[in-house]
């Protein structure tokens, strides 16, 4: 077995400037190390990267995706529904295009999801099944069985 833990999680990105560019610019991230083929940005506990496609195909021999839903869409979570309203109306109003509109789930909370210049799909989310601790890394998760 295999400690159960992430170090990197990696997008493939199309074009690597723009993509970078629009985490910088639209969600204020200030990347840690970058050159033209990778960008990284120190996160809460892991690092995540922006990696040119074909470098990614190169390191591990597959094709990329079919088009449609995504394989991984990206949570980003906050202590209020308030925050939820806040960073929609931040990013509706620099242009980012809202997949969904901010939605109550059946559980409990508010979410939102938008897209990526590359479409790659972001939650933005106030889930009170998922504790955060007070550096707003994910504690837990609270049972769902019941729901």
């Amino acid at each position: 077995m295999i400690d159960q833990r992430i170090s990197v999680l990696s997008l493939s990105a199309r074009d690597l400037p723009a993509l970078k560019k629009f985490y910088e610019e639209k969600l204020g991230w200030k990347p840690v190390a970058a050159n033209k083929d990778i960008v990284f940005f120190k996160m809460n506990g892991f690092l995540f990267s922006l990696a040119k496609r074909e470098l990614l195909q190169e390191f591990i021999g597959l094709e990329a995706p079919a088009k449609g839903l995504p394989a991984m869409i990206i949570s980003y979570n906050v202590n209020s529904e308030q925050e939820v309203r806040d960073i929609h109306e931040k990013l509706k109003g620099e242009g980012v295009e809202i997949v969904k509109a901010p939605t109550v789930p059946y559980f409990g909370g508010l979410f939102f999801y938008f897209k990526d210049i590359e479409g790659n799909v972001i939650e933005v989310a106030c889930n009170p099944l998922i504790p955060m601790d007070e550096k707003m890394n994910a504690i837990d998760h609270k049972p769902i069985d019941h729901l």
